[in-house]
C-alpha cells in the first residue's frame, strides 16, 4: 500500500504540467493508429487474411485482436497471426482475452505472436461492490504479475458499468486504488467514460500516465451506441491534445455498429483524424 501511494501521489504531483493543451498533435504520418479488430469481427471470421490486407489498405499499422469462436487469432496460430501483420506492415500490439482457466494458455499464445500487452475484456466476477472490486483488483495484480515474468504486460479494458457508486466511491477509482500501476496497465475506453456521464480528462489528471492503450471510440447518446468519428459526443480533437498526460502509447480506434460496412466507417474515422 505504502508503494502504491508513493507512485499515485508522485504522478499527481506532476499532472498539472502534463495536461498542456499546447502538446503537439502528431502528424497523421507520425501517429501510428490501430483498430481492435472487433470492429471487423464477421469480416475477419470469414476471411482473416483478406480483412487484415483491408485493414492496411487504410493506413492502419497496429492490431488488437478478440477473441472469436475460432480462437483468439481467428482461427490463424499466434505465429501465423505475428507473420501476416508484419508482411503486411503492421504490428500485432495487444489482445482481448478472458482471464478464465485458460489463461496460462492465452499468455503463453501472446508471448508468441510477441505482443506487448493482453487485456482483459471485461470484469472476471460478478457484483458492483467495493468488495468485489477490491478482489478483482488483487486478481490483476496477480495476472500482471504472470504476464510480466513473460515479457507481456496485463490491462484491463472498461465498459460504462465500471463507473457505478457503491459505499459512495466510483468503483472504476477502487480498481485504479488497488492495482499497482507496474502490474496492470489500463486500457481506456473513451467512449464508454462518456456514456456513463464521466470525463476522461479527470482520470488523465487524476491517474496520470496510466492509460499506454486507448479505444478511440464516438458515441451515440440517443442510442447508446457507438458511431462514425464526427457524428457522436466526443471531443476528439481535446483528446489527441491531452495523449501525453494519459501516457497512451497506442490508439485504437473500436466501432461496434456503422452506417454501411465496418470498412467504409474505418476510411471515415481515419480521414477525420487526418483532418485534425
Amino acid at each position: 500500500m505504502k508503494r502504491r501511494d508513493f507512485l499515485i501521489r508522485s504522478g499527481m504531483l506532476s499532472a498539472g504540467t502534463m495536461l498542456l493543451p499546447s502538446f503537439k498533435i502528431p502528424s497523421i504520418e507520425e501517429q501510428k493508429f490501430g483498430v481492435q479488430l472487433y470492429s471487423f469481427r464477421d469480416a475477419m471470421a470469414k476471411d482473416a487474411l483478406g480483412t487484415l490486407k483491408q485493414i492496411a489498405a487504410i493506413g492502419i499499422k497496429e492490431i488488437e485482436s478478440a477473441k472469436s469462436a475460432k480462437g483468439h487469432y481467428y482461427g490463424l496460430s499466434p505465429k501465423d497471426m505475428k507473420k501476416a501483420c508484419e508482411d503486411l506492415g503492421m504490428k500485432l500490439v495487444s489482445g482481448h482475452v478472458h482471464l478464465d482457466k485458460n489463461f496460462e494458455r492465452t499468455m503463453d499464445e501472446a508471448a508468441e505472436t510477441g505482443q506487448a500487452y493482453l487485456i482483459c475484456s471485461s470484469m472476471p466476477s460478478k457484483g458492483q461492490t467495493v468488495d468485489n472490486y477490491k478482489a478483482v483488483a488483487e486478481k490483476f495484480n496477480n495476472a500482471g504479475e504472470a504476464c510480466k515474468s513473460l515479457g507481456i504486460h496485463f490491462g484491463y479494458h472498461n465498459h460504462e458499468y465500471e463507473f457505478e457508486s457503491d459505499q459512495g466511491k466510483v468503483l472504476y477509482d477502487v480498481l485504479m486504488d488497488n492495482t499497482e500501476p507496474d502490474l496492470v496497465h489500463m486500457e481506456l475506453d473513451l467512449g464508454w467514460v462518456v456514456v456513463a456521464g464521466k470525463d476522461p480528462l479527470h482520470y488523465f489528471k487524476k491517474y496520470p500516465g496510466r492509460f499506454p492503450l486507448w479505444h478511440l471510440k464516438d458515441m451515440d447518446m440517443k442510442k447508446k451506441e457507438s458511431t462514425e468519428f464526427g457524428k457522436g459526443v466526443l471531443d476528439i480533437k481535446t483528446m489527441m491534445q491531452n495523449q501525453k498526460a494519459s501516457g497512451v502509447k497506442h490508439i485504437l480506434i473500436e466501432q461496434e455498429e456503422y452506417a454501411s460496412t465496418p470498412l467504409e466507417s474505418m476510411k471515415h474515422n481515419m480521414a477525420y483524424l487526418k483532418r485534425l
